[in-house]
């Protein structure tokens, strides 16, 4: 593990925040990776001092992000001390790892499909991208339970009409997707180009799309997973 700084917090979302830190060397990963973080903080409880957090931010960028949700009553230690922590503090990181990534041919077509915090990994290649400037053919569907929970719109809405959201409890005026993601819908998306099929987003729903998306014939090689345990489904 090696160190880094806490720079300070931001918040993205309703009760959402990014949190930016200094590596003591500059760092290289792959927009879709994630780290190993480990905070040292007074009478931590049985979830202990570390956590896995996807990388929001782009490899071009100096500082690292990490992006989390917050719960409204009770947080672990863990997460209380990250809230709380001040800028210059230290912290331990592991190597970036994981295979959440683009494919390295890029005339593959993609079908991104984010699910509450599983939006994090895709902040990070469509922001890489937009950097790099790099066109892809990506479609992207972010299911939330409500608009204000919707992270990251100024960097998913630059994929133009191949961005939409999805959500649980609208707002009386809403004209976008509303309802569960099913199978079905993702399959009409991805059916053009025989897309690629990216799932990030909370265990059970993770689990759910993958197994039902197979078991409709699609087959493993066209489906990659991310999943983030201890997040309900959407």
């Amino acid at each position: 593990m090696f160190d880094v700084t806490f720079v300070r917090k931001e918040e993205i979302a309703e009760h959402i925040y990014s949190f930016y830190f200094e590596p003591v060397k500059p760092l290289r990963f792959v927009a879709g990776q994630f780290i190993e973080l480990k905070l040292t903080h007074k009478n931590p409880d049985n979830r202990g001092e570390k956590r896995w957090f996807t990388i929001s931010s782009s490899p071009t960028r100096k500082l690292l992000t990490i992006s989390t949700r917050f719960s409204e009553s009770h947080s672990s230690t863990f997460k209380s001390a990250l809230k709380d922590l001040k800028p210059g503090a230290k912290l331990q990181m592991a190597s970036p790892m994981g295979d959440f990534v683009l494919p390295k041919d890029t005339s593959i077509p993609l079908l991104f499909m984010a699910g509450g915090m599983g939006c994090t990994p895709f902040h990070s290649i469509i922001d890489y991208l937009n950097e790099k400037g790099e066109k892809r053919d990506i479609k992207m569907v972010y299911a939330a339970k409500r608009l204000e929970d919707v992270a990251f719109t100024n960097t998913f809405e630059s994929l133009g009409s191949n961005f939409r959201i999805a959500l649980t409890e609208p707002p009386a005026n809403w004209h976008g997707m509303s309802g569960h993601i099913t199978p079905s819908e993702i399959l009409r998306a991805s059916k053009e180009g025989e897309r690629r099929i990216y799932l990030s987003g909370p265990e059970p729903m993770v689990e759910t799309l993958d197994k039902e998306l197979k078991e409709a014939g699609v087959h493993g090689s066209r489906i990659h997973t991310d999943f983030f345990p201890g997040y309900k489904a959407i």
